[in-house]
């Protein structure tokens, strides 16, 4: 897996958690070729996802970027196979700082009666 939406020379901001939420989100909704779905991971490096379905191992967060540019709802979980406590849930473009760590990801469609 590799990054090619964040430019190299904000990986280490990004790292250290100091690009704010509105690059973040810009960073996220781009549609440049790559990745649709990243994290820094737990390892301090970027990971992408192309096409994710389902649940997803995924090891990031504690204070670290996510962007979610696919059509699905992404919900993190702190366990791996999707069990245990959801972290957070970011929809289709959304994205943020993720606070705890999670451990895998779930990945399901939205139907046109679940959007607000």
């Amino acid at each position: 897996m590799r990054s090619m939406r964040i430019h190299p020379g904000v990986r280490g901001l990004v790292r250290a958690g100091s690009v704010p939420l509105l690059l973040l989100v810009a960073a996220g909704t781009a549609r440049a070729a790559g990745p649709e779905f990243q994290y820094v991971g737990r390892d301090d490096k970027v990971h992408g996802l192309s096409g994710p379905t389902g649940c997803v191992e995924a090891k990031g967060g504690g204070f670290r970027a996510v962007t979610n540019a696919t059509g699905s709802r992404a919900t993190l979980y702190r366990e791996p196979g999707c069990k245990g406590d959801a972290v957070a849930v970011l929809p289709p473009g959304g994205g943020g700082q993720i606070q705890p760590y999670f451990a895998s990801v779930r990945f399901s469609f939205i139907t046109k009666a679940q959007q607000p």
